[in-house]
Formats: structure tokens, sequence, C-alpha cells
């Protein structure tokens, strides 16, 4: 049986929020409603409230495979709304391993009636890298093959969210020799929308951005050739780091601690990734605190949102740079100075008593024209003399 959930606003309103609360609450919610609200126009509580009446609370079944929670942390990190707000008014947190209270049979119980209730329509999150080997060496939920969950599960859903570097290419468990074959989810699901959110961890606002997208229209947003959303990861770490200003001076840290480190030079020559990072952490920090992300802590980009780099890479090894160089050159602060030689002198004397002598002709000729007699006062004087 297919249900369809609450609008937030109804929902709301039965648990007794009123007006003045909502638009509080909305307020709140402005962090991650530019991702996926299409509000940067007009952002106001009012504008975000008319726009959240439209929509209801999306059914979330968050799995868990082969990760480390980190993931999961991250939510719990959110403050904008908190996680009460999440959990209890924008979204419907059916299944997650992690936060739920039931275990055992009760949870493998839940899991299904979330399933049978929201049938193609709710959001599979999935956290963690799925080992590629079916026989269930590696991981087993209830009895089964992790990559036999993720296909019953998945093929149900509405859409499909990898949240982290894990679940979207294989992230740490794929590195090295991969004794598991670990994999990212697109390549056992490939019939469903699915939308990558790299990150090690991800910042939780791209993934309620994405998800506020599916709960109000049904769409998700504009993805990138990595099947990341382009809201969060059209533009390099490179292009608004604080410490760019330092890397078009040429001005690096050599080691950690050094002054350079401590002043706050580029990081780059101790293997910072962000000229080649798709990612929004210089613009949007963790935690709602300025200057938690990696750079703004003295430590250099890991490039963990680019398959190519994390966990790939070591940490501390410089990469080429692509499309950022410094300058070569730089406009002057003072001009140059050379000397004046006599025959320059000689030549601006006659330029200027030319132009001086022009003058002169030019205002007895106007004086001339305009029948102007009076008498000069030297010519005054002579005639006195005369007489």
């Amino acid at each position: 049986m297919k249900r369809q959930n609450e609008r937030i606003d109804a929902h709301l309103a039965r648990c007794g929020v009123n007006r003045r609360d909502f638009l509080g609450f909305c307020s709140r919610l402005m962090v991650a409603a530019p991702f996926g609200l299409a509000l940067t126009d007009r952002m106001t509580p009012e504008a975000v409230a008319a726009t959240l009446s439209e929509a209801r609370r999306p059914s979330v079944i968050w799995l868990h495979f082969q990760d480390c929670t980190g993931c999961s942390e991250t939510l719990l990190r959110t403050s904008q709304p908190d996680l009460a707000d999440l959990l209890f008014h924008v979204i419907s947190l059916d299944y997650h391993e992690t936060l739920m209270a039931a275990s055992g049979h009760a949870a493998e119980k839940a899991l299904h009636e979330a399933m049978d209730a929201n049938d193609g329509n709710f959001i599979c999150v999935v956290e963690g890298s799925i080992p590629e080997k079916d026989d269930g060496i590696y991981m087993t939920l209830a009895g089964k093959p992790a990559i036999k969950v993720l296909e019953e599960v998945g093929q149900r859903a509405g859409a499909i969210v990898a949240i982290g570097s894990c679940a979207s290419w294989g992230g740490v468990p794929s590195s090295g020799d991969n004794p598991t074959g670990a994999q990212g989810v697109d390549r056992f699901i490939r019939t469903k929308p699915l939308v990558n959110i790299p990150g090690c961890p991800p910042n939780p606002y791209v993934l309620l951005g994405v998800i506020l997208e599916w709960a109000r229209y049904g769409t998700l947003p504009d993805l990138d050739m990595q099947k990341r959303p382009k809201f969060a990861f059209d533009r390099v770490i490179h292009e608004h780091c604080p410490r760019r200003p330092h890397f078009d001076a040429g001005r690096f840290a050599k080691a950690f601690g050094d002054d350079g480190h401590r002043q706050g030079w580029c990081l780059y020559e101790l293997g910072c990734k962000g000229p080649d990072t798709h990612a929004a952490c210089s613009t949007r920090h963790f935690n709602e605190i300025e200057d938690v992300w990696p750079i703004g802590i003295g430590a250099p980009c890991v490039g963990c949102t680019e398959k190519h780099l994390a966990f790939k890479v070591p940490i501390f090894e410089p990469i080429p740079i692509h499309n950022a160089t410094p300058p070569e050159t730089y406009p002057p602060v003072a001009s140059p100075q050379g000397t004046v030689t006599p025959l320059a002198t000689g030549l601006v004397g006659i330029g200027v008593g030319a132009v001086a002598g022009a003058a002169f002709v030019a205002s007895r000729s106007f004086s001339a024209e305009s029948g102007d007699t009076s008498v000069p006062k030297d010519k005054q004087n002579d005639g006195d003399e005369e007489s």
C-alpha cells in the first residue's frame, strides 16, 4: 500500500507549531533552502514558508554498509534546523540503524513496513561502500549479503542518495588492494535516479537541500558528470580559499609549524588538493563554526570529494595544477624614474617657448578683431614724456 506523508506545514500545525514558530523554523532552514528550493532571489522566511507549504515530508530509509558512521555523525551536527526539527518536522526518517531504538527482528520489521507504506516514493540514503563479493564473507544484514539488501531496497526507492565518498565510489575500503571488492552504489543500481554526495564526511546541508527539492518538486538537482549536485560541487575549493592570495603571491608553507604555516600561507606544497577538488567546504564550514574545515584549521585538503584523488594520492604529496597559476608579473607600485638629458631639456624649452609665443600672437589678434582701441599703459607713459 502506498501512502503520502503529510505536508510539512500541516504536520507542524498538528504538532502544535504556530505561525510565528513556523516562520522561525523557516528562518533556520534558510541555511539549506538556497540549495534545494531555488529561492536565492527572494530569501526570506516567508518565501521559504510558502515553498514548504507545498512540500510533503519525504520518507527516508538510511542503509549502512562498509562505513565508519561519519556521514551519520555529520547529520547529527546540523543546527539550522537542528536534528530534532530535521527528523520530526522536515523528513520522516523511517529506518536508520544507528539512530533507531529498535534492533534485530523489530528493526527488520520497521524496514519492510516503511518500504511497503512508501513503495516507489521513499528516498534511500546509502552510507558506506558495498562489497561486490556476494557470498556474505565480508558483510551480511539480517542473514543476507550486503549487495542483496541494497538491490532489494534500492529497486523500490523513488531516488537514491549515496552519502559520503565510500557510497559514492568506494572510498577508504576501495583503496589499495581492496579485498572486499568495495564499490559505490551506482555500480549496482542503474535504473533509479541517483545523486552522489561525496566527502569524508560531506556537508549535511547538501543532503538536506537534495531531499527538500525531491520533497517539493519530485525532482533532483542538476548534476555534474560524477552525479554530484552542481549547487555544491560546481567550483574547486581553490577559487574561494582564504589562503588564495598567498598562492598568487608565491608564499607557501614549507613545513607544519614554520613561520609561513603560522602566518596562514598557502598549503599547496604541503600536499593541499584544493586546486583540483570540487566542494563547498571553503564557503560552507562545518557545525556552523567559522574555519571548521581542513584548511581552516591549518591542514591541507585531501581531495576527499574526488574519485581520482581521495585515498589514492598520498595526503602530503602535491598534485599538478591545471587551471590555476600565480601571475607571472604584477603591476608596479611605483613607475621607474629615468634621467633627464640636456638635449631633452632644450627641446622642452623650445616647445614651451613656441606655445607661449603662439598664445601671445593669438591674444593680440583677438584684441584687434574685437575693436579694442585702448592704448596700453606703457604706450600712455611714452606719450606723456614726448609731450
